[in-house]
């Protein structure tokens, strides 16, 4: 009986987590003799880092104009910070309302936010991590809008019943002060007013309050009477107001399109009325109603005309025209369209004060999944070129990579040929969002992301010092001919929408060999290259994939059983070597079934390859009697071996890249036989047989227009399913069904029957080749299936039988190796493992020929070495370790430009010299690490003896997990559905970290996790935005120090003069004491029961952003300063004035005394 040695789990191991057992063979050496492990639970720490991409959801902005800070707020409660490029920060509100609004306590380092909840928070910016300090919840009222003048710590709320309260926002307290809707409207209005849509102090009279209700009445209320000076009533309902500078006159925009210019001292009527889009009729009547103008702003300059910008007001029979936003200057009037519905937006001016000239410069427009800024002092009205990682869903995106710790000359080289690719037009003026500072972070390691999109294109990312900016674009969609109208779609598409998606890559850093899978079933491998080069002809091979025999069928004898390896010269199909320039004539007549045609028409033309990557081979996989090709689910590249491997559910196909020639292409069962795979002959594949595992029931029948695949951003097909190889978990996952329930419904998992044809498309990420210092090839063999309920659910083949089983038995995971292929053997050798989707590793020997013309001459030979292991759930990764414990990664080929001279190649080339260590006989040399679904296991090499094995979850299962290094050695990082995070050591599999982090809700979230080095890894936590984790002790540590920081000290601009008379006679801006006003001694104490405070979190922190923040006493005694010396120069103005009077005064008085001083009473 076997002995079990339960190792208990040093940190972080909670009750939710799976019952894990790490278990050495009998027999085996322990793992402190084999090898020294370093890594300990103390090493690991997880949190979250930064997030990048476009605000998910906008729903309302704000700018401080003196930090030069932009604020964003979301939907889903959340708040997005820029500075300058590389400054940015995430918040997030707990209670995950919308925020409907915000503003900046301007250059003070705070924020006040609003939201939906009828809730107001004070968050404070000084620190990196931004705080709330107080937050208020409103309890018999809903907010609808909120004010908070410069300079002043009173903030105005409006609420929906039409009142206004104020908070002071240093104490976060209610006052007594509030203006009710009753007093505020006339006395015989007999209906409501409706909910408060606008609040604004007069620019020139702080005392003067302008409240717009929704239903078109406009209140000057006087703070200090307490009563209202002026009502402008106007029939249609207001969206926004804005005032001129000056003080004297107010815009509204109104909900039938038109806009009323309003003096404060006329009430009775509008000075004037305009309709910007309106058609004027002829005969001097109102002109057509418009759509509503959302907003409004009224901005003046000291040179010229104001600018009037607005959004919306639209005439109505502008049916389907893009949202709009209009710029007025003087007698121009200029209509931007934009890509997408417009959110909010805000004129930048060059002084924060609202009573001096604005002098707008610049336009910054919130869209829906954009954010534009406008240049409004150029000529056109050009955009500025956006600094952020803003672009990340320019298309959805499909797979996504992380490579931590690349070679150096990469980002540059990546950097050069994407600078190229620039549109040109921008504003040349500097962005105007430049706040903030970067972080002081030591890591200074090179970072790159890889992104697939649904239009084809993939995206390059430097990821470096917690930043991120795109380095380069490549369009895989220039490969294929692009249809012109429906009409025209070829009927060999698998997929109605997005036929160019990528499905999933496989990448060589040190060589920079791309390849990609996209859902048409096709896979292009790409090289990098400095210089253009014009391809006459697109390289194309196209391979026949197809289910396995049953036991009827017979394969086609032409020759097909021939025991010999033929040539590529010898070759006689396409599929065996011969490159068609045009793609196979194949049978695709309405009469019959499709057969031997591609789904995509490779481009015919010349194609001009730009600087950068370039296609060198694409391999398409054909229809076969009918059948749509199946989805690739796994894909590899070796630059060193010059092979490419991809698999589906019918089984692997190895093409060298180099020859141009199909290698191998044989069924998943025959791979189990040792034997040699030739002897077979696969690499023509049977034409005769029927295809098996058919996605539907057989009463349904063969429905070729439904029988399609769907790509991943498809909306259409209700059924989606990603892969044949799907994880029944996530329905336990969602419903939190105990085990064992989980082992019921497994046993019933063969028998599953699928009542509608599913539409198929691989939405997980797969291996890909990473680099010397810690890079291993990665796998995600989740494939997951949407069912109509939208529930997840595992399905594979509609059979019971052990026959369809292994027919339907799908790759998962390939990879490159130089190892034992046999047990016993003494000298390493090329290799490649194979996983499936049933937990069996198989070992596949490589013979390479020499380097040089050789290699490109003579085949490769290639034979199965049968079965290696065999684990629970699908294969997921693989890795070797040597015998210290040190990765083995895959060999590789050094970069070498494709298209230089023979002799630049020559120095650049070189295959990067393997060190195969030799293996005594009966000693073993290696370790094997293999991890599945449900469990990992090291096995000894070449003796291929079990010697660890650690079950990770028995309720759940893995999504996604990697060979990663890590301080200095190596460790397995899993990702499972129930939303741990869990590391392995290696090669013991002791667990070192296990924590409950992010509970799987989204199909997103598992179609891009992935983990990298030195402890880092992301996901796309919405459909815009990637969210970046670290799993690292030391990078916790040294998180404060590597983000960047938002406040910086700024001084104050100066207010404007007023000037002498001003001064002297009381005009200009009138100030106003709002302490007497709302203070509780003059406004008494607001009812308990209207609002209910609550402190911020209590932590160390937090006091310390309290006590350095507005509402330290230092900010306060400063406020305060300013104010007394605003007022000591008031005084000293009017004091200069009294002496100069008194003083003229006196002279008069002189001359007076010296003209009567000699003279009589009675000469008077």
């Amino acid at each position: 009986m076997k002995k079990f040695k339960i190792r208990k789990v040093l940190d972080g191991l909670t009750a939710a987590s799976s019952s894990s057992s790490a278990t050495a063979q009998p027999g085996a050496p322990r793992e402190n003799d084999v090898v020294q492990e370093t890594l300990q639970s103390e090493h690991f720490q997880l949190c979250k880092t930064v997030r990048h991409g476009f605000p998910y959801q906008p729903s309302s902005m704000a700018f401080d104009p003196v930090q030069k800070i932009l604020a964003i707020g979301t939907q889903t409660g959340a708040m997005r910070l820029f500075g300058r490029a590389g400054v940015e920060c995430y918040c997030q509100h707990e209670s995950g309302a919308a925020v409907i609004q915000l503003q900046f306590l301007i250059n003070e380092g705070a924020l006040v936010s609003a939201l939906a909840d009828d809730s107001i928070h004070l968050w404070n910016l000084r620190q990196k991590i931004p705080a709330i300090l107080h937050s208020l919840k409103f309890s018999r009222e809903r907010i609808t809008y909120v004010h908070l003048p410069f300079q002043s710590k009173w903030l105005y709320i409006g609420t929906e019943r039409g009142n206004i309260h104020i908070v002071n926002v240093e104490s976060f307290t209610l006052s007594g002060y509030v203006i009710m809707w009753n007093k505020a409207i006339e006395l015989s209005t007999k209906t409501h007013p409706g909910p408060v849509v606008h609040i604004s102090d007069n620019p020139m009279d702080e005392g003067k309050l302008l409240i717009g209700f929704e239903c078109g009445v406009v209140v000057m209320w006087d703070l200090k009477c307490k009563k209202a000076d002026y009502r402008y009533n106007y029939d249609e309902a207001i969206h926004s107001v804005a005032w001129h500078h000056e003080g004297k006159q107010f815009v509204c925009s109104h909900s039938d399109g038109t806009l009323t210019t309003w003096n404060i001292r006329a009430p009775a009527k509008p000075a004037q009325i305009i309709t910007p889009h309106g058609k004027q009729p002829k005969d001097g009547k109102k002109p057509e109603p418009c759509k509503p103008i959302l907003k409004v702003e009224y901005k003046t300059t000291r040179a010229g005309d104001p600018f009037m910008v607005l959004s919306g007001g639209l005439s109505y029979d502008t049916v389907g025209r893009r949202a709009c936003l209009t710029v007025m200057h003087g007698k121009s009037t200029a209509v931007l369209e934009m890509d997408y519905p417009i959110v909010d937006f805000l004129t930048l001016c060059e002084t924060p004060y609202p009573n001096d000239f604005q002098e707008p410069y610049a336009v910054v427009v919130l869209l829906e999944k954009d954010l534009v800024v406008i240049d409004l002092g150029q000529i056109g009205y050009p955009i500025f070129e956006n600094p952020y990682p803003l672009t990340i869903h320019e298309s959805p995106v499909t797979c996504c990579e992380y490579y931590a710790d690349c070679p150096a000359e990469l980002i540059p080289a990546l950097y050069s040929v994407g600078s190229r690719q620039k549109r040109q037009g921008y504003s040349k003026k500097e962005w105007p969002v430049s706040g903030g500072n970067w972080g002081q972070g030591t890591q200074s390691y090179p970072e790159i992301i890889i992104t697939g999109h649904a239009d084809g294109s993939v995206k390059f990312w430097d990821g470096s010092a917690l930043m991120l900016q795109v380095l380069y674009k490549l369009k895989t969609a220039k490969v294929f001919e692009r249809t012109r109208g429906k009409e025209e779609k070829p009927s060999t598409d698998i997929v109605e929408e997005d036929p160019f998606a990528i499905q999933t890559l496989s990448w060589c850093p040190e060589s920079r060999i791309l390849s990609v899978a996209g859902v048409s079933a096709h896979v292009i491998v790409y090289r990098f290259s400095k210089q253009e080069v014009t391809t006459e002809v697109v390289q194309l091979l196209e391979v026949r994939m197809q289910g396995e025999f049953s036991d009827g069928d017979s394969p086609d004898p032409g020759g097909e059983q021939t025991p010999t390896l033929p040539t590529p010269a010898a070759s006689s199909s396409p599929q065996e070597g011969e490159l068609p320039t045009q793609p196979s004539t194949g049978s695709n007549s309405s009469d019959g079934p499709r057969d031997n045609i591609p789904c995509l028409q490779v481009r015919s033309s010349p194609l001009k390859q730009s600087p950068g990557y370039q296609v060198e081979l694409v391999t398409q996989l054909v229809w076969v009697s009918g059948e749509p090709p199946q989805p690739i689910t796994s894909l590899a590249i070796n630059s060193s071996y010059g092979l490419v491997v991809f698999g589906n559910s019918n089984g692997l196909a190895v093409v060298d890249y180099l020859q141009k020639t199909l290698l191998l292409n044989m069924g998943t069962s025959e791979l189990y036989s040792p034997s040699d795979p030739y002897q077979r002959q696969p690499r023509s594949p049977r034409k005769q047989r029927q295809p098996s595992g058919a996605l539907c029931d057989s009463n349904d029948g063969p429905n070729p227009s439904e029988d399609r695949c769907k790509s991943p951003t498809s909306v259409k097909c209700k059924s989606r399913r990603f892969s044949k190889t799907v994880a029944h978990d996530f329905a336990k996952m969602s419903r939190k069904i105990s085990s064992s329930d989980h082992e019921e419904r497994s046993r019933r998992w063969h028998s599953i029957k699928c009542k509608k044809p599913l539409c198929s498309v691989n939405e997980g990420k797969k291996e890909t080749e990473r680099s010397q210092k810690g890079g291993i090839s990665r796998t995600l063999s989740n494939y997951i299936s949407y069912a109509k309920d939208n529930s997840f659910t595992r399905s594979r083949s509609s059979s019971v039988t052990s026959i369809d089983r292994e027919s339907r038995e799908a790759i998962s995971a390939f990879h490159f190796c130089e190892s034992f292929p046999r047990k016993n053997d003494s000298l390493v050798s090329p290799c490649l493992l194979v996983g499936t989707t049933q937990g069996a590793v198989m070992m596949v020997a490589l013979s390479l020929p020499p380097g040089g013309d050789q290699r490109l001459q003579q085949p490769v030979g290639i034979s199965s070495c049968g079965t290696m292991a065999s684990l629970k759930g699908a294969i997921l990764t693989m890795a070797l370790l040597d015998a210290t414990g040190a990765l083995l990664p895959p060999s590789y080929e050094s970069w070498y430009d494709p298209n230089a001279s023979d002799e630049d190649k020559e120095k650049t080339r070189r295959r990067r010299p393997a060190s195969p260590p030799s293996s005594q006989e009966g000693q073993d040399s290696q370790f094997a690490v293999l991890c599945s679904e449900k469990q990992a296991k090291v096995l000894a090499m070449p003796s291929q003896t079990r010697i660890y094995k650690h079950n990770i979850t028995e309720s759940s299962f893995v999504l996604r997990t990697d060979v990663v290094q890590m301080a200095g050695t190596y460790c397995i990082a899993c990702f499972c559905a129930n939303g741990h995070i869990m590391t392995l050591s290696l090669p013991s599999l002791r667990p070192l970290l296990d924590v409950n982090y992010l509970p799987l809700t989204d199909m997103r979230i598992a179609r891009t996790f992935g983990f990298s080095n030195l402890g880092q890894a992301l996901y796309l936590t919405s459909a815009t935005e990637i969210q970046r984790i670290t799993y690292s002790q030391e990078t916790c540590d040294n998180l404060q120090e590597m983000l960047s920081e938002l406040f910086t000290p700024v001084e104050t601009p100066e207010a404007p003069n007023r000037g002498f008379f001003k001064g002297l006679f009381g005009g200009g801006a009138q100030s106003l004491d709002r302490e007497d006003l709302f203070g509780e001694t003059a406004a008494g104490k607001a009812s308990r029961s209207l609002a209910q405070h609550i402190p911020g979190p209590g932590n160390m922190e937090c006091m310390k952003g309290a006590a350095s923040g507005v509402v330290g006493d230092l900010a306060r005694a400063r406020i305060a300063l300013d104010e007394r010396g605003q007022k000591l120069g008031e005084l000293e103005e009017r004091t200069a004035a009294m002496m100069s009077s008194a003083e003229s005064f006196s002279k008069h008085a002189h001359v007076m005394m010296l003209k009567y001083k000699d003279k009589k009473w009675y000469q008077l």
